[in-house]
């Protein structure tokens, strides 16, 4: 049988006693202080990461709207949204250009086109508004004039398009000098997109792989919705 050590040791602290051969085991032990954890802790650590969670709410998003927002997509969106604001009173704009690798245009970008207008939100898409026989790169200006807002969707395959300097490196250097870009990350990641566009890859965006297209387009269509009294 095991001898309690106090006459020798001492009980006088909680791992004097834990220590104890005879007295540790009726207290569970002082492991058992030593793994108990704050049930604040985990709130703690999410609170103090910068927002990472989708717990907020945009000035332009609807108060009835179920959708949400990090911290950090909404230091993103708001000076999108504010040139979209600006430009609000000029007639006959798309309200989105959207900016696609062309192995994209039957799927992952169709998807997005798809879900976008079926949200009421009108988008220039070179499937659809690209004439047979037209020149590419002027329709293609004439889109990102005439657009509120370019999105870009960023796939494996537009990373491959930019690192081979193709047409989407040219939408892209358009969009990025009017300051009107949104980047949707679809299939990858936005480390692979900083290794072949270093500016492109230092804005945050929205990602397909955090949450739903479904709920990155409802986002995109509120961030483009102007009320009258906004403009």
């Amino acid at each position: 049988m095991a001898r309690c050590t106090a006459p020798v040791r001492g009980h006088r602290t909680a791992s004097a006693r834990a220590a104890c051969p005879a007295c540790g085991s009726r207290y569970g032990g002082y492991s058992s202080y030593s793994s108990y954890t704050s049930p604040y802790s985990s709130y703690n650590s999410s609170y103090g990461s910068g927002g990472s969670s989708r717990s907020r709410k945009p000035r332009w998003s609807n108060p009835s709207s179920a959708v949400y927002y990090t911290t950090a997509e909404i230091r993103t969106l708001t000076p999108v949204r504010e040139n979209i604001e600006k430009r609000a009173t000029i007639p006959d704009l798309r309200d989105v250009f959207l900016c696609h690798a062309w192995d994209d245009r039957k799927e992952a970008a169709k998807e997005l086109h798809d879900l976008i207008e079926d949200n009421g939100v009108s988008v220039w898409f070179s499937e659809k508004d690209v004439l047979l026989g037209s020149s590419l790169l002027r329709e293609i200006d004439k889109g990102l004039a005439n657009s509120r807002v370019g999105i870009v969707l960023v796939t494996p395959s537009f990373i491959g398009r930019v690192r081979n300097e193709g047409i989407a490196e040219k939408e892209l250097s358009a969009l990025l000098a009017r300051d009107l870009l949104v980047p949707v990350v679809h299939n990858t990641t936005f480390e692979k997109l900083r290794e072949v566009s270093p500016l492109l890859g230092s804005r945050s965006g929205l990602d397909t792989n955090e949450e739903s297209m479904h709920k990155v387009v409802l986002k995109l269509a509120e961030l483009v919705e102007v009320e009258e009294e906004s403009i």
